[in-house]
């Protein structure tokens, strides 16, 4: 059996993604024994520059690839007029940046399973409190607002491309309290608000066929072995003396 691999795509909120309570490491706890997670997450990257480089980011990613998250816009949205503009990307062109990542991924592993990822809310408290760089205007350099038309646009690119998408935007305002629960400094998310664009990602896996279940085993389990004739288990031609 050819061992998969999921592979995430991002910025910062991908980046930080094996830290901690991190997303990512979930991802690669819950798919310990059927798939490889493979990071490829780049802070403070916007889709101008992510659609440059993405096929080079994904060249070292070998063998059979099953799906991947692409998870862009927190920078993007970012206000063209504060202490982050050089981050900023008008939306019209983040849609058009999101297109060419998912064209590209369909031509490198044709079937594979794309979703893209909205950019999270922004909570403007968080954001005053830890401010970008050396900014000390008293201004958020990103909006909720901002945050949100970038998110819907990344619903519409899913929608046109036929791909999965992961609305966290809305997902994670539905919780009372979300600002501080789920978000440390306004933007990069805690171990909760890891923990909710974990079980998305698994839902939005598990409805393209790539749950635990659909996916076997890359070797047999422990108790599906027989301690008397191991041997009957497993392909001797591959084995290593």
């Amino acid at each position: 059996m050819v061992r998969p691999s999921i592979v995430l795509f991002g910025d910062s909120i991908t980046e930080e993604a094996f830290g901690e309570g991190g997303w990512g490491s979930s991802l690669a706890n819950h798919y310990s024994r059927s798939a490889d997670v493979v990071l490829r997450g780049y802070s403070g990257y916007n889709t101008r520059w992510a659609a440059r480089v993405a096929g080079r980011a994904v060249a070292t990613v070998a063998g059979a690839v099953a799906a991947v998250t692409v998870c862009f816009g927190a920078n993007d949205a970012a206000l063209p007029d504060r202490a982050s503009a050089p981050q900023h990307v008008p939306v019209a062109e983040y849609r058009d940046n999101l297109r060419a990542i998912c064209a590209m991924l369909h031509r490198r592993w044709p079937g594979v399973v794309v979703i893209l990822v909205t950019p999270p809310p922004v909570d403007e408290d968080g954001r005053r409190r830890y401010p970008y760089a050396h900014d000390y205007s008293g201004l958020p350099e990103r909006t909720n607002a901002a945050a949100g038309v970038y998110a819907r646009a990344c619903v519409e690119v899913a929608r046109q491309c036929g791909v999965r998408a992961i609305d966290i935007w809305s997902r994670m305002q539905k919780f009372p309290g979300w600002e501080k629960a789920f978000l440390r400094d306004g933007l990069h998310l805690t171990p909760c608000g890891n923990r909710v664009l974990f079980e998305e990602v698994v839902f939005a896996l598990k409805d393209a066929n790539l749950s635990l279940e659909a996916l076997p085993a890359d070797l047999p389990l422990f108790g599906d072995m027989d301690p008397k004739d191991p041997a009957k288990s497993f392909d001797d031609d591959e084995r290593v003396d």
